[in-house]
């Protein structure tokens, strides 16, 4: 006969291993949060090995002196940097807006809400993807391809008689791995209200969540353009896609000078936006609305 004491139920894990596992869970079921960035950074890897056909030839004239062809030897950092960012964002966007929608489709649904897991943090685990995990990914698969990118690269002018210190002295990634970081935090509190929407979207939607997630905006932007010839909707679309981009990486969130150097980062100009803190105030009712949604709906 069992004791009391075997029939007490356990207690309850503590919330930061609940939420390790249901994060574990999601990138186990969607692969393409780390594949994609992965992949598309061995496509640019091989544009890379080709291009270093023309590295020597380009250090020595930025060593005589020609600053023109100092693009040869960064823009190939920044392209790697730029293609998985971009990658990550659409990875990110897309989780977002079938994360909930698909657990009522495959109707896994009922198994998760057989487990003493709540709405809320499971909603809270799927907002983590986006906004924490992806920026992660992003930055490690930037890091490991651009220091293959100079290792590479060293080895090139090596082997032509070119001293390395030459390379190292135009290639300073020490700087872009840590305005990158700065840059995907940044943006991943301004694009937390857009990831939180679509999750908000893909928990009431039933078919095609991209259009109920964009169509309240498109369509009063296209009447609006249509009707008085102004683009007011249009430009806050923009700026709540992509601003983010622009306060991160350039010179006091302007658009106009990208940022080159520690010393040009103003986080501090950047938490005062109040865009950022409204923004994040609408991300919290957004979660909260798909969590209240996750405990209502039926699988499709």
């Amino acid at each position: 006969m069992m004791t009391a004491e075997e029939l007490r139920e356990p207690p309850p894990l503590p919330w930061r291993r609940v939420m390790y596992w249901l994060v574990r869970r999601e990138l186990w079921e969607h692969r393409a949060i780390v594949a994609a960035p992965v992949i598309i950074a061995g496509v640019g890897m091989i544009g890379f090995l080709l291009s270093t056909i023309a590295l020597p030839s380009a250090l020595r004239a930025v060593a005589r002196g020609d600053a023109g062809h100092r693009a040869l030897v960064l823009g190939p950092y920044s392209f790697m940097a730029l293609a998985v960012l971009l990658v990550g964002l659409l990875v990110a966007a897309t989780y977002s807006l079938g994360a909930l929608q698909g657990e009522r489709r495959d109707r896994s649904l009922l198994f998760w809400k057989s487990l003493p897991v709540s709405d809320g943090m499971t909603v809270l685990s799927k907002a983590v993807v986006p906004i924490l995990v992806t920026p992660v990914v992003t930055f490690a698969v930037v890091f490991a391809a651009q220091l293959l990118m100079l290792a590479w690269s060293t080895v090139v002018v090596v082997a032509n008689g070119i001293s390395p210190m030459t390379l190292w002295a135009q290639v300073k990634l020490d700087t872009m791995w840590l305005v990158l970081p700065y840059g995907l935090v940044i943006n991943a509190f301004w694009q937390a209200p857009v990831y939180a929407w679509f999750l908000l979207v893909s928990a009431w939607s039933r078919r095609m969540p991209i259009l109920w997630a964009l169509g309240p905006f498109l369509a009063p932007a296209l009447i609006e353009a249509m009707a008085f010839r102004t683009s007011h909707v249009g430009h806050f679309i923009v700026v709540r896609l992509m601003g983010g981009l622009a306060q991160a990486f350039s010179v006091g969130g302007k658009a106009q000078q990208a940022v080159d150097s520690v010393s040009q980062l103003d986080p501090g100009h950047i938490l005062a936006e109040p865009d950022i803190w409204v923004g994040l105030l609408f991300a919290a009712g957004f979660l909260a609305a798909a969590a209240w949604l996750r405990r209502r709906r039926e699988p499709n």
